[in-house]
């Protein structure tokens, strides 16, 4: 079976077309950014890359002709600068979705995979300690920060809560122009799903990580700055206390689930629920500190520096259940912490440039014409 993968030069992209491949699908990929370089005296793989932009009518069509699923992850990511940047996300992530859909209707195409992002819940999940109940926090007090208190309180009692896994029956609550551009984007393709149109699956990706990932992005959050720090020598910086939990995963094991997400639309598989959502989270719940310590560890870096520091709006817990995802489409994630991260700082030492691994239209990079990529206009 044929796949396109919009997006698929950039970081998580290229790890899709090539678990793809794996999987024995012949594939093709919509990028603005220019094919990545093959290893010197790599087989041709057979990819067939096309350059553009997917919010163009035109383009889509050169690009889904005779394709039975597509894995749409083009998109701009990170946290915006001010509401100045607003079109720039909504355009890139919203429109070009909205352009993307009719598309697929004119070419008969009934299967896709969205990458969408744990930033779409807003904060954690939290417990009371006391009746075990999920509990909203209250908005974490910058006097508390400032004194070193930084678990979220009930808003009635003020215990301290406990974090817990979150699911995907939690409440959505987008905090910025990306992860409202993020909800947007699932909440158009469940539309074109449940009007009949096919099956789809949004993947929401918590912290993505691995050899390659581009240093100045935000997909693994604080683990590309801490990369980036210990490729320079220098110690991390560690916000807060350091306990801060998150759902490192990686981008082997996300491609792995994107690929069994696309075989999952396009057997049938998915037909009595058109659109479902699903969390993508590693394999243990891992703290900040964790992370900067293996990193400063593999790489030879100085150990990190736990500051203290904050930012007021800053999420304190968030981790995934990927319980869903293993019921529904058998994936679970492979790979361990200690071993994804020991080959990210192993990677680091091996490039210590803070240039990024991949260009990536992912952050709807540019780029000039590039040998063995079909310019679509």
């Amino acid at each position: 079976m044929r796949l396109l993968v919009t997006g698929g030069a950039g970081f998580i992209g290229a790890a899709v077309v090539r678990a793809a491949l794996a999987d024995r699908w012949e594939v093709r990929v919509l990028d603005l950014a220019p094919r990545p370089e093959r290893p010197e005296g790599a087989a041709d793989d057979g990819v067939r890359y096309l350059r553009g932009d997917v919010a163009d009518a035109g383009v889509l069509d050169a690009a889904l002709g005779g394709v039975d699923v597509v894995c749409h992850l083009a998109a701009k990511v990170g946290l915006e600068q001010g509401i100045g940047d607003a079109p720039q996300y909504v355009s890139t992530n919203v429109l070009a979705t909205a352009q993307l859909l009719p598309a697929l209707v004119r070419h008969g195409i009934r299967g896709l995979v969205l990458a969408s992002s744990m930033v779409v819940y807003g904060d954690g999940t939290y417990v009371h300690p006391v009746t075990g109940e999920i509990v909203l926090p209250a908005p974490r007090r910058e006097a508390d920060l400032a004194a070193g208190l930084f678990e979220p309180r009930d808003p009635d009692d003020g215990a301290i809560l406990l974090p817990a896994l979150t699911t995907e029956a939690a409440p959505t609550d987008p905090r910025s122009v990306y992860a409202l551009s993020k909800l947007a984007q699932e909440h158009l393709v469940a539309a074109w799903a449940r009007s009949g149109g096919g099956t789809a699956v949004a993947l929401r990706y918590h912290n993505v990580y691995g050899p390659g990932l581009p240093r100045n992005t935000p997909y693994a959050g604080v683990a590309a700055l801490f990369a980036s720090a210990v490729a320079r020598g220098e110690a991390p910086q560690v916000f807060e206390d350091g306990r801060q939990r998150r759902s490192f995963v990686h981008v082997d094991d996300v491609a792995d689930a994107t690929v069994q997400a696309a075989r999952y639309v396009a057997d049938g598989s998915a037909e009595s629920a058109p659109f479902r959502a699903f969390n993508v989270g590693g394999p243990a719940v891992q703290t900040i500190l964790d992370v900067a310590q293996v990193l400063a560890r593999g790489a030879g870096a100085p150990d990190p520096a736990v500051t203290g520091r904050f930012r007021a709006g800053d999420v304190r817990h968030i981790t995934a259940s990927s319980v869903a995802i293993t019921a529904e489409l058998g994936w679970r994630p492979r790979i361990g912490f200690e071993e994804g991260m020991g080959g990210l700082a192993t990677s680091m030492r091996q490039s210590p440039s803070d240039a990024p691994g991949v260009p990536s239209a992912m952050n709807a990079v540019t780029a000039s014409t590039t040998a063995g990529a079909e310019t679509v206009r």
